[in-house]
């Protein structure tokens, strides 16, 4: 990061007009107007910090949750018991639901006879992309209950027989999907309603298991009135991980076919979910984002033919995709958090930092229709997404589903970041082919950034060197033509030209580098192999997710109930640099410009600290290190141009 800084010999013009046309600003190495040079006043100090404070707020209502973000601590000792008391009211779900598990290496397919849909799709944490984080751990330790995977009794087919399992396995998997919450005793805190599980048609009426194999379930029966036949399967060949099939037979039109609920997933300490579709618009294929819904009735679009729809809470998601017919329209709903509350809302509910009404759901449908449907149902990692349209591509028919099209770089300049934090991301791969460690990648990936910028930077310090020789003689014109600030002027901008100096360079070398920079930023915030890695165990434990050197139990505004280290130390790195890279005398008291340079430097040092404080470990790590290279980098040049002086 290129240091912000300004001449210290350069003073305001004490005495004189306060009315000088403003010019030019720059905020990068120096501050310049029309007639003189000049140092921010008490004015704009409190502009300064109203932009900051702002900035601050803004950042905080469109990127974090509505209650302090917390991630805790891994847990190391496993209670047999919840490790707090739940005095929710008992709620009794409707009778005569019965469960039924496939299940393969990357998925465990709950079924419920409701519907013929699927309760819950659990993800495995053992041998595959999804890991398990802080918060698995937290509920794991504070609410095992809630638990088991899956949740209710279910049967399983062991040797070719039907076998009841009256509970899942203990930990393990992730819940994809929002399932129901238990209370202490075993009885209903909440529960999902059959017609917000995944691939339901209705309200959910009960089905019959027509067949039930090793890798196959099929269900018949009624809804909506009209007669529904739903095959599951997991084919054995040319499918891909996270995939299964559902094969349907309806008597009419007029149904729906819904995604179910993802749970949600906190990218950045915020929610952040994306719906999608892909359509085929001119004899070309579009892919389009979906506005979030609002709460109340569903949003019903008629005028659009999806080839698939994508509901993604950040991190993983379902994509469901049509293979026989595409029908016409979608929908989208949103569902209240209180309805269908997230697992978040397990964590610590004495003081509820994931409180279920911040959290609403979201629902993806299409019109049911006969015929094949390949549903993903996974993490949004861009390999994994790749290798399936590779998989099932057909170039007979010029045929690629393009599902890697469903995830995306967010954020306010993704127009602008996305092309360079594709790039930067292919780099941070092949680091990982080399390294296997996502944090060595990210390391590697910082030191080339710093490469590639070094000549930009070069320029923007040499740049600077020049502003501060001539800053004695700026001052002196200054001080010469008090009186007349035109003639000042005049005189200073001869010396540029003479000098073969351009202020705005300082400046131009940062601007150039803006969209690595943002790339670099919105990357490191929302890249799925990120979820879950480890670098420091114990410390840093989720690159993902901010670092936690201890946790507490009342949280705070802003800092939620744990202590990160490295936003910290970020911090620190930004405030060597500015002492290191300051033209500040080291002795003697210092004049009112001086003071304010000093001023500035400290507070942005504390600015963003605090901006990165909920930041994901990697992003702070990348920071960190690229500040420590800059100071690397300023200090080597400074040493070579006085040389060269």
């Amino acid at each position: 990061m290129v240091p912000y800084t300004i001449p210290h010999s350069v003073n305001r013009r004490k005495g004189g007009p306060h009315n000088t046309p403003i010019q030019r600003l720059c905020f990068c190495d120096t501050i310049s107007v029309n007639n003189e040079w000049v140092f921010m006043d008490k004015r704009s100090l409190l502009f300064l910090a109203c932009v900051t404070l702002t900035f601050m707020g803004v950042h905080y209502w469109f990127d974090s949750p509505s209650q302090p973000a917390v991630q805790s601590k891994p847990a190391t000792v496993l209670s047999s018991a919840p490790l707090f008391v739940d005095a929710s009211p008992a709620v009794v779900p409707p009778s005569g639901e019965t469960f039924y598990v496939l299940e393969n290496q990357y998925q465990q397919l709950v079924f419920s006879s409701r519907g013929g849909s699927l309760a819950e799709i659990n993800l495995p944490y053992a041998n595959t992309l999804v890991k398990e984080i802080d918060i698995d751990r937290e509920i794991l330790r504070d609410s095992p209950i809630n638990a088991h995977f899956p949740l209710r009794p279910h049967y399983v087919l062991e040797g070719g027989t039907r076998v009841l399992k009256e509970q899942g396995v203990l930990g393990g998997y992730y819940p994809l999907l929002r399932r129901s919450i238990l209370n202490g005793d075993g009885s209903f805190k909440s529960f999902v309603p059959p017609q917000y599980y995944a691939l339901s048609t209705g309200e959910g009426d009960n089905f019959r298991v027509a067949r039930f194999e090793k890798n196959l379930i099929s269900f018949e029966g009624m809804s909506g009135g009209k007669r529904i036949t739903k095959t599951y399967s997991i084919p054995e060949e040319r499918n891909g991980p996270y995939c299964f099939q559902l094969d349907v037979q309806v008597d009419g039109e007029g149904l729906w076919i819904h995604s179910g609920v993802p749970d949600v997933e906190l990218v950045s300490g915020s929610y952040s979910p994306l719906l999608k579709f892909q359509a085929t618009v001119k004899n070309s294929l579009e892919v389009e984002t979906i506005d979030l819904p609002k709460k109340g009735a569903p949003v019903q679009v008629a005028t659009i033919n999806p080839n698939w729809i994508s509901n993604n809470n950040g991190f993983l998601g379902v994509i469901i995709d049509p293979l026989s017919q595409v029908a016409k329209g979608y929908q989208v709903a949103q569902v209240d958090g209180t309805v269908l509350p997230t697992r978040l809302s397990l964590i610590d509910p004495r003081y509820q930092p994931y409180a279920a009404a911040s959290y609403p759901g979201y629902v993806t449908s299409l019109p049911l229709q006969s015929g094949t449907y390949r549903i993903f149902a996974g993490p949004f990692d861009d390999a994994l997404l790749k290798e399936l349209d590779a998989l099932y591509e057909d170039p007979i028919k010029h045929y690629n589903p393009d599902y890697a099209s469903a995830q995306s770089i967010q954020g306010w300049f993704s127009f602008i970041s996305q092309p360079f934090a594709k790039f930067l991301f292919f780099l941070m791969q092949v680091f990982y082919a080399v390294t296997h460690s996502w944090a060595f990648s990210i390391i590697l990936l910082t030191i080339a950034l710093k490469v590639m910028m070094y000549p930009l930077n070069g320029w923007s310090i040499r740049s600077t060197a020049k502003m501060q020789e001539l800053a004695p003689r700026i001052k002196a014109i200054q001080e010469r033509h008090k009186k007349d600030p035109r003639k000042s002027q005049t005189e200073v901008m001869m010396l540029y030209k003479e000098a073969g100096v351009n202020p705005l360079m300082g400046c131009l070398p940062v601007f150039l580098q803006m969209p690595f920079l943002i790339g670099m930023f919105y990357l490191l915030k929302s890249s799925f192999p990120l979820r879950g890695a480890v670098f420091i165990p114990g410390w840093i434990d989720d690159l993902a997710a901010p670092d936690v050197v201890f946790s507490w139990g009342q949280p705070f505004w802003l800092i939620g109930n744990e202590f990160h280290l490295l936003p910290i130390l970020m911090g620190v790195s930004m405030f060597l640099q500015q002492k290191m890279t300051s033209k500040l005398p080291k002795t003697g008291p210092l004049d009112d410009s001086q003071k304010q340079q000093k001023m500035m430097g400290n507070m942005m040092s504390v600015l963003f600290t605090v901006m990165f404080y909920n930041f994901p470990s990697g992003l702070n790590i990348y920071f960190m290190l690229s500040t420590l290279l800059g100071i690397g980098q300023q200090v080597w040049m400074t040493k070579k141009i006085s040389a060269k002086a």
